[in-house]
């Protein structure tokens, strides 16, 4: 019989809602202090964050149906704002260039997004899987931030390049890159505590605790 969880819905929302509102938010570039990146780097990474609880407890098969379902939340709303601003406005509506401008995304942008998403959080959640079984379940915060170490490594670097390689200069990818790579990280590592709590939290009121020692881990299998 399969479990049914209290607190698994919840969280698979907060994921897909981050996800959406980090890809409108990335149109605009920001620059703060020492770091430049795009304004969805502000909250992307939570999405890392909500990855490394949902395999935590719930396993990499869960876990896979909800960035599945974030892949799809994605290409669907990228699709709606292409085909919207492609529609004729109406009489009196001045505002298609500020809709192009912010909402008006491009095939190369929409790619780029969904290759870096998918990459980086199948990464992530392999890798957190695979130390929970090599550390025993001991020792949360190696897995939490070694995976998002690679996981957003892996993210950062496929989405600047795919989507700004020709547009902007390399000094300034590989800025972008670093940039979103040491902001991303520092946001995990600061939220280790919030991170170990919430998991601590799931996990008694859910009475999970996953361990995936059988788990297929192909990303597209439906078992």
């Amino acid at each position: 019989m399969k479990k049914c969880y209290k607190h698994l819905g919840t969280i698979s929302v907060f994921f897909v809602s981050v996800l959406l509102i980090s890809n409108v938010a990335s149109s605009k570039i920001v620059d703060l202090g020492w770091f430049t990146f795009d304004g969805g780097t502000l909250l992307f990474p939570l999405s890392y964050i909500f990855g490394d609880i949902l395999t935590e407890v719930y396993g990499y098969k869960n876990s896979r149906k909800i960035i599945w379902l974030g892949f799809f939340s994605a290409l669907m709303m990228s699709l709606v704002f292409i085909v919207v601003g492609k529609l004729p406005p109406a009489s009196g509506w001045n505002n298609q260039a500020a809709y192009d401008a912010i909402l008006g995304l491009t095939p190369r942008i929409v790619l780029a997004s969904l290759l870096a998403y998918s990459a980086g959080e199948f990464s992530n959640s392999y890798i957190l899987a695979k130390m929970k079984i090599w550390t025993k379940g001991k020792w949360l915060w190696t897995r939490t931030i070694g995976s998002t170490l690679v996981g957003e490594l892996i993210d950062s670097s496929i989405f600047i390049i795919f989507a700004f390689f020709g547009v902007f200069s390399n000094s300034l990818l590989l800025t972008l890159i670093i940039s979103n790579y040491l902001f991303k990280t520092g946001v995990e590592i600061l939220f280790t505590p919030i991170t170990y709590k919430v998991i601590a939290f799931l996990k008694m009121r859910e009475e999970e605790d996953y361990y995936d020692t059988d788990t297929n881990f192909n990303p597209f299998s439906l078992k």
